[in-house]
């Protein structure tokens, strides 16, 4: 594994291997950890982005035999963004799939009359504006490399089809990264760029433990709502991940089976 951040410290590893590369961000944790994980046992070349570079090693660490590059970067950050994609073609060569991660709740269970400006901005520049910055990264580098094309998998959420209570921010940046993967889509055809979403609903993580010990219903009730394991949803990536470009999931939904989100729970 090698080592970058943004300050310009570099410590090298082990030697990548040939085939295809991705880049994953809000790989230090959950869902990107997961997805960083699966690919890396599939054969995958995978750059691990997130704040902090101690936990992406800590995920490299999980599959020390594949080879990684870990990336202090916050996608919220142009700058940051395009040091990472630069790190990674340096690297590796290319660009072969991005995993759009990287994201954040914000505070849950506020108001919306009183959420802070502040607490919207952070949710909108992860959720969105990373999300924007990371496949405009991938999509100059897909374009101009040969062979050409690659794929990326936007993280969604079930947000994006149905909200919940207090979660105004989450909830909008959500249906704002649905528009994008569309158009993202749309601009891919001529370069073979395929691009679709993924939209999960109750993974097994840090961010989602608190579920199964109760959260607002809409009707007002507080009530455990089951979770799935997490390595459930890093199957269904990869399966997207690997299909051939000429064929693309546009959007998937994952969900623990019984959650309160089809009709009224």
């Amino acid at each position: 594994m090698d080592t970058v951040n943004n300050a310009g410290d570099v410590r090298a590893g082990g030697e990548g291997g040939a085939g295809r590369v991705a880049v994953v961000t809000g790989a230090g944790s959950g869902i990107g950890r997961a997805v960083a994980v699966e690919l890396l046992r599939g054969g995958w070349s995978v750059a691990l982005a997130g704040r902090r570079t101690e936990t992406l090693e800590e995920t490299a660490a999980l599959v020390p035999s594949a080879p990684s590059l870990a990336v202090r970067a916050d996608v919220a950050r142009e700058e940051d963004v395009s040091a990472l994609f630069a790190a990674v073609v340096d690297r590796f060569g290319r660009v072969d799939l991005l995993f759009n991660n990287a994201g954040t709740f914000g505070p849950g269970g506020v108001p919306v009359e009183e959420l802070s400006y502040d607490a919207w901005k952070h949710v909108v520049d992860t959720n969105l504006n990373g999300a924007f910055l990371c496949a405009q990264a991938a999509y100059r580098r897909m374009k101009e490399q040969d062979p050409q094309g690659g794929r990326i998998i936007n993280n969604g959420s079930i947000s994006a089809h149905t909200p919940r209570p207090h979660s105004a921010p989450y909830t909008a940046t959500k249906h704002a990264l649905t528009g994008l993967t569309k158009a993202l889509s749309l601009d891919g055809r001529p370069y073979r760029i395929a691009v679709g979403q993924i939209d999960i609903g109750n993974a097994a993580t840090d961010m989602t433990a608190r579920m199964e010990k109760g959260v607002l219903q809409a009707n007002g009730e507080v009530v455990p709502e089951p979770v799935m394991d997490v390595a459930d949803v890093a199957r269904t990536v990869r399966h997207m991940a690997e299909l051939p470009l000429e064929a693309n999931v546009q959007f998937a939904t994952v969900l623990a089976t019984t959650m309160p989100y089809v009709g009224r729970g």
